[in-house]
């Protein structure tokens, strides 16, 4: 078969999602403390191996494959086993595509669990979350499940209208990041410690313009016609666009200052919001969903404070919240040159309501099925580390290596000042002297307070 400019165009935009995985590491990696930053990265990173190999072997057969499936909630995870009998010209093409989303799902969910979670729990929950939650909502959306044209909830009320994954991706990992952080617990010294501040901005916004830049990938990879492409297109600049200005309006009003960490934040917040509605609403429509996730998301980035969880990068501030207004405006906006007409274009309150029992189905699938799956896992292998690793940083404490050189000996590879806390045995396996502090010990006591060279010793 020849290689059209459609495929070519899909194989682009798989490449563009796949680089907002990297571009989301960056971004969540400057929101952390410096001596987590590698950690945070690498969270990102893993995501990658783990869920790029589970889709390849069993998850893109339960997500595209119909004719064998479970009550229309997932596919058979045998019939195409390792991609057997995708034969036709494009089908690897689309489960490339395909692998990316699930991928990136993946990855926003460890915003939620930054400096505190350990890696080695989170390699384990990754596949098992991307086959148990993803895979399901990837099937019953867009794989001819419960909300398609053919399925019960579709014929019950009306298809649900999610062009590139506001249900599928940010509202699915907005929920699995809240109860993540509830099951795990908060960071020491949350909503108190003025370190937990972003140690790198400019990390953040490099991170926020690689995920606009792929987003376009994002949302235009299935456009289906030029003029599709171009209202998609055009749709996933303003809508960004708004709600960063309708973010830093609120910043301005309420902290007196505009900020870089928000006008990063309130792009994402309005990627996160046009993309289940980038096909089906008009630009100006675009323009003002924009401006309310914006608003939305900078209000309910302060709700953790107020009700006390540690959702460290706003990931439930920014996805679960935009992703909600996302996938319910459609029924309000949605135009009828598109398909089914939202209230606004009188096409009265049909798809409103299944848009919004589609949000609060994902909400309450996802929450109990994470659930199902973390609390296991945190029983069984810790999914927190100790309070003297998360003092010292994860970097170090389960790496064992650092993101900067401070001259103090902040490297890679075998730490000497950290080894007991490392591999947990002292260095050569000499007992220690007595009164000698332990590496956190020393780590802790040396935050904030003058070490043996007289010099004051600053936590990253």
């Amino acid at each position: 078969m020849e290689l059209t400019a459609g495929l070519v165009w899909l194989l682009v935009a798989a490449a563009l999602v796949l680089f907002m995985t990297p571009g989301l590491a960056f971004f969540y990696g400057g929101m952390t403390r410096a001596k987590s930053a590698l950690n945070m990265m690498m969270m990102s990173f893993v995501a990658i191996g783990t869920v790029g190999i589970m889709w390849v072997l069993w998850g893109a057969s339960m997500a595209t494959s119909n004719k064998d499936n479970f009550f229309q909630i997932f596919a058979n995870p045998f019939s195409h086993f390792g991609l057997h009998g995708f034969t036709e010209p494009a089908d690897l093409l689309k489960v490339g595509y395909a692998a990316t989303f699930a991928i990136i799902t993946v990855a926003l969910i460890s915003g939620a669990v930054a400096d505190r979670a350990k890696f080695s729990a989170w390699v384990v929950f990754t596949p098992i979350w991307a086959t148990l939650v993803y895979a399901p909502m990837a099937f019953m959306v867009w794989g001819g499940g419960l909300f398609s044209a053919d399925g019960w909830f579709g014929q019950t009320f009306a298809p649900v209208i999610d062009f590139a994954g506001g249900t599928v991706v940010h509202i699915n990992a907005g929920v699995a990041g809240l109860i993540l952080v509830l099951i795990i617990g908060n960071r020491k010294g949350f909503g108190k410690d003025p370190n937990h501040r972003p140690h790198n901005i400019p990390f953040v916004m490099l991170g926020a313009a690689i995920l606009w830049f792929g987003w376009f990938g994002f949302n235009a990879g299935a456009a289906a016609t030029v003029e599709q492409a171009g209202l998609i297109w055009i749709n996933t600049l303003a809508a960004p666009a708004a709600a960063m200005l309708g973010w830093l309006a609120v910043e301005r009003f309420r902290d007196g200052h505009p900020t870089s960490l928000g006008a990063a934040s309130g792009v994402v917040a309005g990627l996160v919001a046009i993309t289940p509605a980038c096909a089906n609403v008009s630009p100006l429509g675009a323009i003002a969903l924009g401006v309310v996730a914006g608003v939305a998301s900078a209000l309910a980035v302060g709700l953790k404070f107020k009700f006390g969880y540690d959702d460290s990068l706003d990931v439930v501030g920014v996805h679960l919240v935009s992703g909600v207004i996302g996938t319910v405006a459609i029924g309000f906006l949605a135009t009828p040159t598109q398909g089914a007409a939202g209230l606004f274009y009188g096409g009265g309150t049909t798809q409103l309501v299944a848009q919004t029992l589609a949000a609060l189905f994902a909400i309450a699938f996802t929450a109990v099925m994470t659930f199902i799956i973390a609390f296991p896992i945190h029983k069984l292998m810790g999914f927190r580390v100790s309070q003297e690793q998360e003092v010292v940083g994860v970097d170090l404490s389960l790496h064992a290596e650092t993101a900067y050189e401070f001259g103090v000996g902040g490297h890679g590879g075998s730490f000497q000042p950290l080894h007991e806390l490392i591999t947990g045995k002292p260095l050569g396996g000499e007992p220690r002297e007595e009164g000698a502090l332990s590496a956190p010990e020393v780590a802790a006591s040396s935050n904030g307070k003058k070490n043996a060279t007289g010099k004051e010793s600053v936590g990253a």
